[in-house]
């Protein structure tokens, strides 16, 4: 009986000693990574929405718009002003074209 028992826990000896490492590793993982979570600076990304007052304007149904709304590129957003040139400002910008109106306005 005594042998029975020696085989028995010889045998569940590598399972206990591998579940044990497994929790020790899964600890230490834990405590590394909360480590860095923690050394990460907490700065806020700010989103720069301020511009000229003569460069933004309210439209009815829409809201605040920024930049020129006659090109072609603006964006029609209050954040954004166009996709070739986010910053501005629209006046003198070397890629502005006007927005065409008509029937070959919406071709795609």
């Amino acid at each position: 009986m005594l042998r029975t028992l020696l085989v028995i826990a010889v045998g569940f000896l590598p399972s206990l000693l591998s579940l044990w490492l497994m929790r020790k590793t899964q600890s230490r993982t834990r405590l590394l990574f909360r480590r860095a979570v923690m050394s990460i600076p907490r700065e806020q990304i700010r989103i720069s929405t301020i511009t000229e007052a003569s460069d933004r304007y309210y439209l009815e149904g829409v809201g605040y718009l920024i930049g020129d709304i006659s090109c072609k590129y603006n964006a029609r957003s209050g954040y954004l002003r166009c996709a070739v040139n986010p910053s501005g400002p629209c006046e003198n910008c070397r890629y502005f074209e006007p927005k065409e109106f008509g029937s070959n306005a919406n071709k795609y």
